[in-house]
């Protein structure tokens, strides 16, 4: 995949850049704006933070951090945004994004479009995603055509489709397919392909695949948002129950001097099966791979609950959630 470019914005990989060449800057601007909340936006806001950038975050949707659980967002604007020397704008459209010295900004209102406030600043890192890259692949000469998105269709073999049948030998993985845009979803997927060209039947569960924001301190989830979760209880008929804990109770994260942070578990009420796990922390990224393997195998908080964790550890985190779900 590539970064996308919303129209309107001028890249010039020096004054405005994406992540591409975030990473690659010969010296640190003292004024960054930051186009998007997301996790790029939120690791690349952490760096530049740290290093001793102001930073102006711009997002066109109403909250920061769209794709995160609601609960964790709202903790990481404070631990990792608050404190800092970072401005947001919620709601907000970089319209037009021209190059130089200063970078030149307009701001407009993300529903009517208006120009509401021009910003100059030093440079400008565009963090709005990524698209798939899947032009000149000669796709076209076995009959695929990729969605309106630009992504390769697959069922869930990641055999190619051609008017929703299978292209004999063909396969496809990793961000052109659309499915997770994330490198360990990609190697999963390669996994899964080459099993099922050797006629070993394999399905990719994507529910169970974890991701991480790897921010100071680190964010993690797998699985189902609190949000989503309710919403497929609506549709299957079943009621969805939430638990927090919290690091500040966690001798280990005491110990270290990082005791700021939560782990959430998202589960259904009537079998406790867990749907989603989201932590902010430390550490985060390592322990989210419990609750992987939890939702991977379909574990109910009330068999975890039961499980031993060694003291002192951060893992005790999640061992009180899953004991506090069912009540032990």
């Amino acid at each position: 995949s590539i970064p996308w470019v919303p129209p309107g914005i001028e890249i010039d990989g020096k004054t405005v850049f994406t992540s591409d060449d975030g990473i690659k800057l010969e010296s640190l601007p003292p004024w960054v704006a930051i186009i998007g909340s997301g996790y790029i936006g939120l690791e690349f806001s952490d760096v530049y933070s740290a290093l001793g950038c102001e930073i102006t975050m711009i997002e066109a949707l109403p909250e920061l951090m769209p794709g995160f659980d609601r609960d964790i967002a709202k903790i990481a604007e404070r631990i990792l945004i608050t404190p800092r020397d970072i401005e947001t704008k919620v709601g907000v459209l970089a319209q037009k994004v021209i190059p130089g010295s200063p970078v030149v900004i307009e701001l407009a209102d993300a529903k009517t479009k208006e120009v509401i406030d021009v910003l100059e600043v030093d440079a400008c890192l565009v963090a709005t995603g990524r698209i798939p890259y899947t032009q000149n692949l000669g796709l076209e000469s076995v009959g695929v055509e990729t969605d309106r998105r630009g992504f390769i269709p697959v069922n869930d073999k990641l055999a190619v489709l051609s008017a929703g049948e299978p292209v004999p030998h063909l396969w496809a993985i990793g961000d052109a397919t659309g499915k997770m845009m994330l490198a360990h979803a990609a190697s999963a997927q390669g996994i899964a392909t080459v099993e099922n060209i050797c006629g070993r039947s394999r399905i990719v569960d994507y529910r169970s695949i974890p991701a991480a924001a790897f921010t100071h301190p680190e964010i993690s989830f797998v699985g189902l948002t609190e949000t989503a979760a309710k919403e497929l209880g609506k549709e299957e008929g079943f009621e969805v129950a939430a638990v927090r804990t919290y690091f500040k109770g966690n001798s280990k994260a005491i110990a270290e001097g990082e005791a700021d942070g939560i782990a959430k578990v998202v589960y259904r009420k009537d079998t406790g099966e867990v749907l989603g796990v989201h932590i902010i922390g430390l550490h985060a990224s390592d322990l989210i791979h419990e609750a992987s393997n939890a939702i991977a195998t379909r574990q109910s908080v009330q068999s975890l609950a039961y499980l031993v964790h060694a003291h002192p550890t951060l893992s005790e985190v999640l061992d009180e959630a899953y004991k506090r779900a069912a009540e032990v």
